[in-house]
């Protein structure tokens, strides 16, 4: 087998070389990062290594992480938190899934210099919320009003954020007085004119086909934008939108290149045919949470898919570095996240090849499946700390150095 940085190398060589390196100076800050980054190597090794046995079959978000749980405003304008990343969606076995969230919470508390005791009671609380949930077959869903603990503060904090903030922070005055984003090269980035021209006058027409939109809201401005770890070097593009009938109001929209998910090697389960990997990525999204974020949609351009939707002041993500000497909280929030995994599953479930209810019901019920799993993801985790050891030194070694 080739060694990490082969692999990681092979695997982003179809990303753009500049923003790519942004990728790999990130997964190098610490394991968790790294684990965060290379979703595609936790795949391969869980394919080869045959040591949880098959189980039902469920729509699955393809990259469960601590970091991968937020707050977002849906199309009812209600602010909600949950599953926000659906790039890697495919149909697996659920306990794929679990595992890999089981094995984030290992290495995101080693990374955050938690006890190895509170990692393992952690992941057995998030094992049996899971199962329970399951088991009971019941959904549920967290927005303010049914959320508890730190879920609920941080919803009542993200909540009080205004999309005029948002726009403020994200630009700046141009030529006669216009907004313009502002390109400060860390989220935004220029890029040449001839594109933008091009990205500006497709979202307009993308806006056409938008009721909320069409003939209200006209494109200012265009630029790249970088967000998130895993996704970095994918083609990414931020749009500023103005309200015609109120000059005063705009919007920010985001579009982002869909690849394949990195689960697609291994699965051998057969997957539906998508016209595109962006409708796969909707489609995937939609059916698995309970409200889906405003303008969620999808676009080609240039010969690629792309996942449409709006940039909201909403949007956030647990800071696990706040809370980690705060074990009630963190355990609050981590069976907020397993309950919320159980509720997508169960949503989703007998939907184009995914086992139904009563099979994931009997699956949350068979309690003998656990250890071993979380047997899996600690010893898993260890390998995470080897694999990112070797990539932070050929990273080091100048090995992912990017020339223009």
């Amino acid at each position: 087998m080739s060694t990490i940085p082969e692999r990681i190398k092979e695997y982003n060589s179809n990303r753009i070389p500049e923003y790519t390196a942004l990728k790999y100076q990130q997964m190098a800050e610490n394991p968790f990062r790294f684990f965060r980054g290379t979703c595609h190597l936790y795949y391969e090794d869980l394919s080869r290594a045959h040591s949880l046995p098959p189980y039902p079959i469920s729509w699955v978000c393809g990259d469960l992480h601590l970091e991968n749980f937020g707050s977002y405003k849906g199309d009812n304008r209600l602010v909600y938190f949950d599953v926000n990343d659906y790039d890697e969606g495919l149909l697996a076995p659920v306990d794929w899934e679990v595992s890999r969230i089981v094995t984030s919470i290992y290495t995101g508390f080693d990374s955050l210099g938690i006890r190895r005791k509170e990692a393992e009671g952690m992941a057995q609380l998030f094992l049996r919320v899971y199962s329970t949930t399951l088991a009971k077959g019941k959904v549920r869903y967290l927005e303010h009003a049914t959320s508890n603990g730190i879920v609920r503060i941080f919803l009542e904090k993200v909540d009080c954020r205004k999309q005029k903030e948002l726009i403020r922070q994200r630009t700046e005055e141009g030529r006669g007085d216009k907004l313009q984003l502002r390109l400060d090269k860390v989220r935004f980035f220029p890029i040449d004119k001839g594109l933008r021209k091009s990205l500006m006058v497709h979202m307009g027409q993308w806006m056409q086909g938008e009721p909320l939109l069409r003939d209200r809201y006209q494109v200012l401005d265009a630029c790249f934008r970088v967000a998130g770890t895993g996704s970095l070097g994918v083609r990414r593009y931020v749009f500023l939108v103005r309200n015609t009938k109120d000059p005063k109001k705009h919007l920010l929209i985001d579009m982002k290149q869909a690849l394949p998910s990195s689960l697609g090697p291994w699965v051998k389960h057969p997957q539906p045919s998508w016209s595109s990997e962006a409708a796969r990525v909707v489609a995937i999204q939609d059916r698995m949470q309970n409200i889906c974020p405003a303008l969620l949609g999808t676009t080609q351009f240039e010969g690629d898919a792309y996942v449409v939707k709006e940039l909201q002041p909403t949007a956030d993500k647990i800071d696990f570095l706040v809370i980690r000497d705060r074990y009630k909280d963190i355990a609050c929030v981590i069976e907020d996240m397993a309950f919320l995994t159980a509720s997508a599953q169960l949503r989703s479930a007998g939907r184009q090849g995914a086992a139904v209810p009563d099979d994931l019901i009997a699956f949350g019920s068979d309690h003998s499946w656990q250890k071993k799993l979380q047997e899996y993801a600690e010893a898993y985790s260890g390998q995470v700390k080897k694999d990112y050891q070797e990539y932070f030194k050929a990273y080091k070694e100048g090995y992912f150095t990017w020339y223009r």
